[in-house]
């Protein structure tokens, strides 16, 4: 297994935490990972991404050139990320703020409504779970019970009651990418 993802969106969307997420639980389940951050000087509003590899072998440098997978939770993220994935690789995008797929043909494309499944569950901070959901079930580099593990590790104690929330936001990912696994891995949005 090696997986190397970029996960890219605006600062204060928790693109940096699904990534750490991702890297923590990689670690827990014996992996070698790499987790590298970006992020503009204004943080908030500004542009995130992180670079993860998840790796049964060893990591050779954290830098992702060309990931097989990109979790794009605003339309400057995947303007920029989409043309790195690498043929056959997978590019995960917030529908809710992007209006128009990625133009490739040869990778598979999900569309997760991230904001508006978040705002159902009542809180807009977790859309980024909402799209982290869709990535480990499509992806399965690893599995949902050891990310929640890795979040009671990485988020300070005083947002540990935030953790049912994001379990819900999670199981939304998952549901929303098992109605796209069913059809035929064509682009939909996730609505049922």
């Amino acid at each position: 297994m090696h997986e190397e993802v970029v996960f890219a969106g605006f600062g204060g969307q928790g693109v940096l935490l699904i990534g750490q997420l991702v890297t923590y639980a990689g670690m827990i389940e014996g992996a070698n990972v790499s987790w590298m951050p970006s992020y503009g000087p204004e943080m908030r509003g500004g542009t995130a991404n992180c670079q993860v590899v998840v790796s049964s072998k060893e990591v050779s440098s954290p830098l992702v050139t060309e990931p097989t997978s990109l979790i794009a939770l605003n339309k400057p993220s995947l303007d920029k990320f989409a043309p790195w994935v690498k043929r056959g690789g997978l590019i995960i995008y917030n529908s809710s703020l992007i209006q128009s797929p990625p133009g490739r043909t040869d990778v598979r494309v999900l569309a997760v409504p991230a904001n508006e499944v978040a705002n159902e569950l009542g809180d807009l901070r977790i859309a980024n779970m909402v799209a982290l959901g869709a990535y480990l079930a499509t992806s399965r580099v690893v599995s949902c019970d050891t990310v929640l593990d890795a979040m009671k590790r990485v988020l300070p104690e005083r947002r540990h009651n935030l953790i049912p929330l994001n379990r819900q936001a999670l199981a939304r990912g998952i549901e929303i990418a098992s109605v796209w696994h069913s059809r035929d891995r064509g682009d939909v949005s996730g609505r049922q």
